[in-house]
C-alpha cells in the first residue's frame, strides 16, 4: 500500500466510528484482524472489537475523535487522538488515547490502542448506572 492508502485508509476508519457504523468499520477490519488494548492486555477478534464498539455507541450517542497526530507508517499509521463527546446524562467526556495501525490490502489487520482507563471511568460508570435504572 501507499502512504496517501494509508491515510485514506485512517480517515474512513474515522469516519465510520465517529458514525456509528459498526458494519463499515467490520469491513475496514480483516477477518482475522486482531485488536488490543493496553488497559486489559487481551488480543480482541473483529467480533469482540465490534461488540465493544456497539456498548460505545450507545454510551457515547454524540462523539468524535480529535485528531491530535498522525503519522502514516509504512505498514500502517499511528494516529494521537481525543475521544471526545456528551454522556447521556450530558456530561462532557474526553479520553486521550493513542493507536498504532498495521494494514495490508487496503484492511486493518492489527489495531494497538493505548488509553488511559481511568479517563474513561465516567463513560463506564453511567453505563453501568443506565443498566441499573433500565426497566
Amino acid at each position: 500500500m501507499r502512504p496517501e492508502d494509508h491515510k485514506a485508509l485512517a480517515e474512513r476508519f474515522i469516519t465510520a466510528l465517529e458514525a456509528g457504523d459498526v458494519e463499515a468499520v467490520r469491513a475496514i477490519y480483516a477477518p482475522d484482524a486482531k485488536l488490543w488494548h493496553n488497559n486489559d492486555e487481551v488480543e480482541q477478534t473483529v467480533d469482540q472489537n465490534l461488540r465493544v464498539l456497539a456498548w460505545l455507541i450507545r454510551a457515547l450517542p454524540e462523539r468524535r475523535y480529535r485528531i491530535v497526530r498522525r503519522e502514516i507508517l509504512a505498514d500502517g499509521f499511528m494516529q494521537q487522538h481525543v475521544l471526545e463527546g456528551v454522556l447521556a446524562d450530558g456530561e462532557p467526556f474526553a479520553m486521550p488515547a493513542c493507536v498504532v495501525v498495521q494494514a495490508r490490502d487496503g484492511q486493518i489487520v492489527r489495531l494497538d490502542e493505548y488509553l488511559d482507563p481511568a479517563a474513561g471511568a465516567s463513560l463506564g460508570a453511567q453505563a453501568k448506572r443506565a443498566k441499573a435504572a433500565a426497566p
